[in-house]
């Protein structure tokens, strides 16, 4: 079994980087009047999610690592509302590949939320 040194050792770290270039690519093609709009927004929500899983990795406590863990995943919500803003908008016809995307990402989430905290509970049982 690998041994988790850092944030860059996580799946869900790695295959959130592998996202945000995703939504780049897909920004990308949204009309020029959604550059400081919606195209910012997903850009910067999806830059949220692996800039939050590496802050809390980096943090002291478990309860502030999951605290950015809570962020990452409500970045995840907030990236899949906006998908389907641009898909309303007619900016992209269909958003099946990226909410299963969003959704493996948010699985992962929980399941490294829930190892969290149960490791931070055992080790704070008397």
């Amino acid at each position: 079994m690998n041994k988790i040194k850092t944030h860059r050792d996580l799946d869900v770290y790695k295959i959130s980087m592998d996202w945000v270039v995703e939504l780049y690519k897909i920004t990308a093609k949204f009309p020029a009047t959604e550059k400081f709009g919606l195209s910012s927004q997903l850009r910067r929500a999806g830059v949220s999610i692996c800039s939050n899983i590496a802050e809390g990795a980096a943090r002291n406590h478990p309860r502030e690592y999951l605290q950015f863990l809570y962020v990452a995943l409500g970045s995840v919500s907030e990236i899949e509302t906006q998908l389907e803003i641009a898909r309303r908008l007619g900016y992209i016809n269909s958003i099946d590949q990226e909410k299963k995307m969003l959704d493996r990402l948010r699985q992962m989430l929980i399941c490294l939320i829930r190892s969290i905290k149960r490791k931070s509970d055992a080790i704070h049982v008397p």
